[in-house]
């Protein structure tokens, strides 16, 4: 065999190796889960009372985020976080695979139904409020903590409403946050799993002053809009009615009904 027919067949080989290898680490590689344990830790510090009901039974308590699956749709119905003045560091963190969360006993969806969608792996628990630690960060990219989003809209409105909500967290020091993609019939899917692409994101804000929980609750189309954020916001009963969720069920029905049903714009700082 000549040199030249024995070196193409070895680049041959080699090539094949890679396109293997390649194939293989597409879809089959799963790296190291990011969190230990599914019980709930002290690192939530998430009240009771600000828990939300859950449609589906499989809630879901990760260190620092907790959050309720549903399957049939195969996402997060809601993700529910506490965020606070200290949590805002600017540590710079690699960013991690997207992998399937490990305590989702139904499995959540591979991350692999969002290529060549058109579609962004939308946070609900946002990387950037979580650069206080490592474990952390990295837990925030478990595809039970994403949702497919318009990338316009989850670098432009969506973006604006996160950093508005940092910016709570800094004045008021604390705040508590649940937010998710509304879950309905009819919805367009994506993948082979059949992720549902929300029409509407919600977010509900929730801070305590002195004795009194005040809230506040936005609703988004899934699509850019310009606007100040004021245009989106909503009342929390308006939410429940959309996803048929209970946001404040641990208090007693006189001081939630109140709370859920009133826009009160002058208890947060734009």
């Amino acid at each position: 065999m000549s040199a030249y027919k024995k070196n193409r067949a070895i680049y041959t080989v080699v090539l094949l190796i890679c396109v293997i290898g390649f194939w293989w680490f597409e879809n089959f590689y799963t790296p190291a889960t990011y969190s230990a344990s599914s019980s709930r830790p002290d690192g939530v510090s998430l009240a009771q009372i600000y828990m939300p009901t859950s449609t589906t039974g499989q809630i879901v308590h990760h260190s620092h985020y907790s959050l309720s699956y549903n399957e049939p749709f195969e996402q997060a119905e809601w993700v529910a976080y506490t965020l606070s003045k200290e949590h805002l560091t600017y540590d710079n963190r690699e960013r991690p695979y997207f992998i399937e969360d490990p305590w989702v006993a139904s499995k959540s969806a591979d991350w692999r139904n969002y290529k060549n969608s058109g579609y962004d792996r939308g946070h609900l628990c946002p990387a950037g409020d979580r650069r206080f630690s490592e474990q952390a960060y990295n837990e925030t990219f478990y595809t039970s903590n994403i949702s497919p989003q318009n990338r316009y809209f989850n670098a432009g409105l969506w973006n604006r409403l996160e950093m508005q909500v940092r910016s709570w967290a800094k004045r008021y020091g604390e705040v508590v946050v649940v937010t998710g993609g509304v879950l309905e019939k009819g919805l367009w899917e994506i993948g082979e799993e059949g992720v549902d692409v929300p029409k509407y994101f919600y977010k509900i804000v929730a801070k305590k002053k002195g004795g009194t929980i005040q809230a506040i609750a936005f609703l988004m189309p899934n699509q850019e809009k310009e606007g100040p954020l004021t245009d989106f916001v909503v009342t929390v009963k308006a939410i429940e009615e959309k996803t048929g969720i209970d946001f404040f069920a641990e208090m007693d029905n006189a001081t939630e009904e109140s709370l859920e049903r009133q826009v009160d714009l002058s208890n947060w700082k734009f």
